[in-house]
């Protein structure tokens, strides 16, 4: 539960709150622009729709630390600290922001990823064929058993992940993606991540495919060595990490949303409404990311009437976003696929939009339409009130969405 103080006017962002969208109503009413304390960094959230648009495309916010006047100050190990201090493209601003995006981009093209689609399909093909073998009157987790292993094993292929590194990657990200696992997501764990990214990445320097790595290597050679080692392997980190955590989030909260609102199944399964239409109402309304950070003012500016000082911190509240009514009208609560939105900001917006979007959208049309294809009599085997949620600012999900999966269609 997100409190507030008041003697200093903040409120404090819960981790491991078991209400967002209770919090986030809070803080919509609160102002379009909040004070908040974010594992102990003070910052100011942008709480409403037009606000945070605003935010993500204003020319005197930028997401560089150097602006930051109390970096000094941040708490490390944090999530925060670890988003903030990220050297790739994540927070490069202007011209330096092109010339890394543009490293990657050629990943994501419209013909890479038709490319792909097989792929996908026959993975979730494979998955289904492996749910279809468990007791189908036992509750099977859908986020650890489908809603992961899926955009794990397309990004591992899209980077060009050794299948023999794969077992060892897959323990470690299976805490950042908070799957259970025997591990927990910690500054040791996301080092020992980072090692085995660094000595797969010198590995394949020398076994070139069709993938990101060699993409990023002859681009390496053909621009003289301007994209350093560093910014390569921060890249490779970022899409790996990013590529597949947010994917799974989004898979689980829209198996939970068709399971849980009354009626939503059956408007796809009449053929109603399409599957882009479920997993952009999931974008809208629970976004697979709930705060993320930073984006620091250049200068003293005013937005929507709130006066920041140069240097202060700016948090990117997504999922309230999605629910704000001031955008959405009053049923902005109401999970329908009737009346898909016509957009939504759970992937940024300007400059920094998602890379990866198309290919997240992808996966998730590909794997809803076959899993609720594949098992007719599916249902919840707990109440979502029930469900632990993650304990991060960042990511907004259950740490598990148990279902019955009832037996698999003729």
């Amino acid at each position: 539960m997100t409190e507030h103080h008041p003697a200093d006017g903040r409120f404090v962002l819960d981790p491991a709150t078991g209400d967002l969208h209770g919090d986030n109503r809070r803080l919509r009413e609160a102002g379009p622009l909040v004070p908040v304390t974010a594992e102990g960094v003070p910052a100011w959230a942008a709480t409403q729709y037009s606000t945070l648009l605003t935010v993500l495309t204003h020319p005197c916010l930028s997401r560089e630390i150097r602006y930051w006047a109390a970096r000094d100050e941040l708490p490390p190990g944090t999530a925060i600290d670890r988003i903030v201090t990220d050297t790739s493209m994540l927070n490069a601003e202007g011209e330096e922001h092109r010339r890394l995006r543009t490293a990657v981009a050629g990943a994501f093209t419209a013909r890479r990823l038709e490319a792909l689609r097989p792929k996908i399909e026959a993975l979730t093909g494979r998955l289904i064929d492996r749910l279809a073998d468990m007791p189908p009157d036992q509750p099977v987790d859908m986020r650890k058993e489908f809603a992961y292993p899926l955009p794990r094993e397309v990004i591992s292929e899209l980077i060009g992940i050794p299948q023999a590194y794969q077992d060892e990657l897959h323990e470690l990200s299976d805490a950042v993606a908070q799957v259970g696992g025997s591990l927990d997501d910690t500054p040791a764990l996301r080092k020992a991540l980072h090692e085995l990214l660094g000595r797969i990445i010198d590995e394949r320097r020398d076994t070139p495919g069709e993938d990101l790595i060699t993409d990023l290597f002859r681009l390496r050679e053909r621009d003289g060595g301007r994209l350093s080692i560093e910014e390569l392997f921060a890249t490779i980190e970022l899409l790996f990490i990013a590529g597949h955590v947010t994917t799974v989030n989004l898979i689980t909260n829209a198996i939970g949303a068709l399971l849980n609102v009354p009626g939503q199944l059956d408007l796809l399964r009449s053929g109603k409404c399409p599957f882009s239409a479920a997993v952009e109402e999931t974008l809208r309304w629970d976004s697979p990311i709930a705060y993320f950070p930073m984006r620091y003012a250049v200068r003293d500016v005013e937005i929507d009437g709130v006066h920041l000082r140069a240097g202060e911190p700016v948090l990117a509240c997504f999922a309230s976003a999605g629910r704000d009514p001031g955008q959405y009208g009053p049923t902005a609560h109401v999970f329908d696929l009737s009346d898909p939105p016509a957009s939504h900001l759970s992937f940024g917006h300007g400059p920094h939009f998602c890379l990866g979007a198309p290919l997240a959208r992808l996966e998730a049309e590909v794997a809803l339409a076959a899993l609720f294809a594949a098992f007719p009599e599916i249902a919840p085997a707990a109440r979502p009130e029930d469900l632990a949620p993650l304990d991060t600012l960042l990511g907004n999900s259950y740490r598990s969405m148990p279902v019955f999966l009832g037996p698999r269609a003729r």
